[in-house]
């Protein structure tokens, strides 16, 4: 007997949910207008107050936008989509971090803001991940990446301190092509890496450091990056806003 379930979010929740896809899915384009109240009440069969509600959610993510007088309209766009492995390779000499110059061949702004530089304890799985005993210190950078000024990722990333001990990467300061070409300069160049992707509710320091709507969840990237021998030469956790970005992959098939 097949077991039932019911969807137990409020009415507004679930138009907004609905409204949501079709925005990021590239259904509504940006600059199309929403049907009126009238309409929206209509075809959703609730009353004024519902549709409100759930259009104020879409505003507060900056996905809709009210012009009084004229209507509602699709402000946000379609998802954009991240592909991991073109910032993997370390930035030939003398070129910017890949962030960067990858920004600037879809015409858009790439930065980085630099936030914290510390040995710490590291959390559990970051730990076992770079094979280190209970109580073992690595080197933290953290960081947010922003495209056109705004917040995109929130970038942890661990590092071995054997490996950066002595280096520019102890040191508050951004590094000319990124930490992948000062490893590769130091000959642990990345060769691999091995990406689990979750969506799950955001911590305090996510939702300000990314500028969340209300519950919005995001998208972590728990990321082993492995150099020759398959050494763990980085450990990173990228938290990105779920409903803003999405990754791609490009996997050949053996």
């Amino acid at each position: 007997m097949a077991r039932s379930f019911e969807d137990k979010r409020s009415a507004h929740q679930k138009i907004a949910a609905g409204l949501r896809r079709q925005i990021t899915r590239g259904d509504l384009a940006p600059g199309a207008q929403l049907p009126s109240t009238p309409v929206l009440m209509e075809q959703y069969g609730v009353a004024g107050t519902t549709i409100q509600k759930a259009l104020l959610m879409l505003k507060e993510e900056e996905l809709l936008l009210g012009q009084p007088g004229k209507g509602v309209f699709v402000k946000g766009s379609t998802q954009q989509a991240i592909s991991p492995a073109v910032y993997m390779p370390p930035a030939a000499t003398g070129e910017p971090y890949r962030w960067i110059s990858e920004a600037e061949k879809r015409s858009q702004r790439g930065s980085s803001k630099l936030l914290e530089v510390a040995v710490v304890t590291p959390p559990y799985e970051v730990a076992r991940a770079l094979g280190l005993e209970e109580g073992g210190q690595s080197l933290l950078r953290k960081q947010i990446l922003l495209l056109d000024e705004e917040p995109t990722e929130l970038t942890r990333s661990y590092y071995p301190l054997e490996l950066a001990e002595g280096t520019a990467m102890m040191e508050r300061r951004r590094i000319r092509g990124g930490t992948p070409t000062l490893l590769s300069e130091l000959g642990h160049p990345p060769r691999e890496f091995v990406d689990e992707v979750s969506s799950e509710i955001p911590t305090e320091e996510e939702v300000v450091a990314l500028e969340l709507p209300k519950d919005m969840p995001v998208m972590l990237t728990f990321r082993i990056v492995y150099s020759d021998d398959e050494r763990p030469i980085e450990v990173s956790l990228l938290a990105k806003a779920a409903h803003r970005y999405r990754m791609r992959y490009r996997i050949p098939v053996p």
